[in-house]
């Protein structure tokens, strides 16, 4: 077994670490446009040429919005996804239940979050950064498929945002106080739902056949094509809102350039980075080799 993680500690870890919406962003908080949000390893916006300085910082507050705005729409597909692996277990194993919906309850806390953050980004920039959907629209699509398909692109979500935090955001003392902040909390109760999704994948794909296995890694693979449609999308909607914020309009070859970069940058935030994971690479290994395999040949495309 390639962990220890159980129900128990997981509760008790998760306790230890519980924190209030109005302790990390108040109604009156505001962030500083004067220093970046995201680390350069995730907005890449170095690397989108013809930028002066005012402009890259501006790219990379927007992406520091489409970060926080994308993550919870991604919770708001989660969290129905928890509740019905949770409902037909309510009368199982008590720590286990407990657990399913304490991951439900932390994930709606997010969504909230998020939208608080929306709001105080929004009054501060000045300018409206559209994001993809709508939630309901991306649920749906994301839900028709196979519960192990969707468990697994939850999983390297989950161990995503770890990696996110502890390799760019913890040590980068140049970003908004405020923004890294709402990522380091993010990051600890994230901590626990990896876990607990790992124990839920692990359950889904028990009593599967191989062939079984590698149709639901079919079905992961279509759900990461249609994020990835989405990132294209936004990577529109990030160049639209730079255009606005920063008074300059881009030519044809320009827009198409910074387009093309930023896609690149929003797939390795959003899918690379976690296919990339030795924790969700685990994951996969012990359920099947091939499975690994087939992510892997595949994940150099989102890095």
């Amino acid at each position: 077994m390639f962990h220890d993680f159980t129900y128990g500690a997981i509760l008790a870890a998760a306790a230890r670490g519980s924190w209030q919406i109005d302790d990390v962003i108040g109604p009156d908080a505001r962030l500083d446009f004067t220093r970046p949000f995201m680390p350069e390893n995730l907005a890449r916006s170095a690397g989108a040429d013809g930028l002066d300085p005012r402009e890259r910082l501006l790219l990379n507050q927007i992406r520091a919005h489409d970060y926080l705005t994308l993550f919870g729409l991604v919770e708001e597909f989660i969290l129905p996804f928890v509740l019905d692996h949770a409902r037909p277990q309510l009368s199982g194993d008590d720590e286990r239940v407990r657990a399913l919906l304490q991951f439900a309850s932390e994930e709606a806390k997010h969504i909230q979050l998020f939208k608080r953050f929306h709001a105080a980004f929004t009054a501060g920039f000045g300018h409206e950064c559209a994001v993809i959907g709508p939630p309901e629209a991306v649920a749906q699509e994301v839900l028709r498929h196979d519960p192990l398909s969707v468990a697994l692109v939850i999983l390297m979500i989950e161990w995503m945002t770890q990696s996110h935090y502890l390799d760019s955001v913890r040590d980068d003392a140049e970003l908004d106080p405020l923004f890294a902040q709402l990522l380091r909390c993010h990051w600890i109760e994230e901590a626990q739902h990896a876990k607990i999704d790992t124990l839920m994948v692990e359950a889904l794909a028990d009593g599967r056949s191989e062939a079984e296995i590698l149709a639901a890694i079919d079905g992961f693979l279509e759900i990461g094509a249609f994020l990835d449609a989405g990132l294209k999308q936004q990577s529109k909607f990030n160049l639209d809102a730079l255009e606005r914020s920063s008074g300059r309009t881009f030519n044809q070859a320009e827009g198409d350039a910074i387009c093309a970069q930023q896609h690149q940058a929003l797939r390795w935030t959003y899918l690379g980075s976690g296919m990339r994971h030795e924790k969700f690479r685990a994951s996969l290994q012990a359920m099947s080799p091939a499975a690994l395999e087939r992510i892997d040949a595949i994940a150099p495309q989102f890095c």
